[in-house]
């Protein structure tokens, strides 16, 4: 799989890397993931305790945003 940052992003991830905390570019993206599945799950979880269940099999959207613009970089594995 290959993903492409902006350079900004990929800027962030390199950050990290190198300041020892994670080893790789691609710890750093599943760290990210898990802690956007994390704030889904607990979003989901509120609606739920708030009585606005979800429609059976749908999951509750993340916040969408739209692409923008501008030049895209890939992140290397």
């Amino acid at each position: 799989m290959n993903v492409s940052l902006t350079a900004k992003l990929e800027e962030l991830v390199n950050e990290k890397v190198r300041s020892g905390l994670y080893n790789t570019a691609s710890e750093v993206v599943r760290e990210a993931l898990r802690l956007l599945k994390l704030r889904d799950d607990e979003a989901r979880r509120a609606d739920q305790q708030a009585g606005l269940q979800p429609a059976p099999n749908q999951e509750r959207p993340s916040v969408q945003r739209k692409p923008r613009g501008g030049r895209r970089r890939h992140v290397k594995r």
